[in-house]
């Protein structure tokens, strides 16, 4: 018997269905799938897709031969390995040459083209360029790891005063500690005081790099906080009169240090490096550094003996993130994102952390990763002479505003260095 038409319809609407069906199913494996809780940007494809093949040049201080082995070493490669960029690090004395530089470009009109990709730049840099129009951005939100850093933290939030709001990305944070050798200084002084006191009473031990270089810069805000015995007054309003005070009673501390010092005073080492080589060799009996595993790394390289130990004073020491950047006219801004978060990567954050790297801590917040990497950040070394986390966060100073910090290596210059 012929099927009867309903039947029919039925049975040829069943085998069409199926075949729409298994062509669908099809479609879905074919298409690429990225997981719903990924975090990246619907956008940030593009930007990978648009980074492979550039030359990311990264304007940075060179005077650390760690952060240059971490930079030239492992990142390059890895950025190389995944992303098919080429980073190039590019050592400078002092950032501030390249944002004049960019000043001069953006007056010019050169709005694309320009030598420098990504900066590793300071709180007076940053003010500087966010006031000109120097940078990119807002692109610290289209980074997909920013999701592991705690924006909330006012070290993250503000660079030395001034609002980052996207501008740059965090890649590590920092903390001035003091550098002695347990064998030759059992008991260091614990506060600024008391170190004032020993430097008076050990001529010729004790000294710190000249500003503008930034560590010792760091340790004349130090002095600063002390001279002026505040340290909340700075990081809101404050009248002229009482930064002059302050900035006055700092000169005179340090005018009244100088025939005590290396030398008299007659000179300043130019440099971390130079001090760090006058504490190895006995000529000083403190060295300090703003990264706090720095005496871990150099005791596992052997320019330190493995007595060296840290310490931070009793009222505290300064403290502050480091930022990257990227220029208004870089000619490869898709590399340079693309290298700014990695830089935010677990990967990354941890292998710089290692204190036979660098020993520099995370700017990322290891509670927002996964298990398993919380895990890999709590079990990481610590080294010999580096403090524990407690210690360092309990002591932690924030950095005055950056108009403060060239306002303080500008009056050394002439209320200090050029005194007799």
């Amino acid at each position: 018997m012929a099927q009867s038409t309903p039947r029919r319809i039925r049975r040829r609407f069943a085998h069409r269905f199926q075949a729409a069906l298994s062509c669908w199913l099809l479609l879905l494996f074919l298409l690429p799938c990225r997981p719903a809780d990924s975090g990246e940007p619907p956008d940030w494809q593009e930007t990978l897709t648009a980074a492979r093949g550039q030359t990311v040049d990264w304007y940075m201080w060179g005077g650390s031969p760690a952060v240059n082995s971490f930079v030239n070493g492992y990142l390059a490669r890895e950025v190389q390995s995944r992303f098919g960029i080429t980073l190039r690090q590019v050592p400078v004395k002092d950032i501030a040459e390249v944002m004049s530089k960019l000043l001069v470009e953006k007056q010019a009109g050169k709005m694309r083209g320009g030598s420098a990709d990504l900066l590793w730049i300071n709180g007076e840099n940053f003010r500087t360029g966010k006031s000109h129009g120097l940078l990119y951005g807002p692109f610290a939100e289209r980074l997909p790891n920013q999701r592991y850093v705690d924006w909330r933290k006012p070290t993250v939030a503000s660079d030395f005063g001034t609002p980052v709001e996207g501008l740059e990305s965090p890649w590590g944070s920092a903390q001035m500690v003091m550098i002695y050798d347990s064998a030759r200084t059992p008991q260091p002084p614990r506060t600024v005081a008391e170190l004032l006191d020993w430097i008076g009473a050990n001529p010729g031990r004790f000294a710190y790099p000249a500003p503008p270089d930034f560590t010792g810069s760091a340790f004349v805000r130090q002095i600063f906080y002390h001279a002026s015995g505040e340290v909340e007054l700075w990081q809101g309003e404050y009248r002229p009169a009482e930064l002059e005070a302050a900035a006055g009673a700092t000169y005179t501390i340090l005018r009244d240090l100088k025939p005590f010092l290396w030398r008299g005073g007659s000179t300043y080492p130019e440099s971390p490096v130079r001090m760090n080589s006058l504490f190895a060799d006995g000529e000083i009996d403190f060295s300090f550094s703003y990264h706090q595993g720095d005496a871990s790394r150099y005791i596992l390289d052997g320019l330190f003996p493995p007595t060296v130990r840290t310490f931070i004073f009793a009222e505290g020491t300064i403290s502050n993130t480091h930022f990257v950047a990227i220029p208004f006219n870089a000619q490869d801004q898709a590399g340079a994102m693309v290298v700014a978060n990695f830089l935010l990567s677990p990967e990354a954050q941890l292998e710089k952390a290692r204190p036979e790297v660098w020993g520099d801590f995370p700017a990322i917040d290891p509670g927002r990763l996964p298990p398993e990497w919380q895990q890999r950040f709590a079990d990481l070394p610590r080294g010999p002479a580096t403090l524990a986390d407690e210690v360092l966060q309990a002591g932690q100073l924030p950095e005055p505003p950056s108009t403060i910090l060239v306002h303080l290596e500008k009056g050394w210059q002439q209320q200090v260095l050029k005194q007799r």
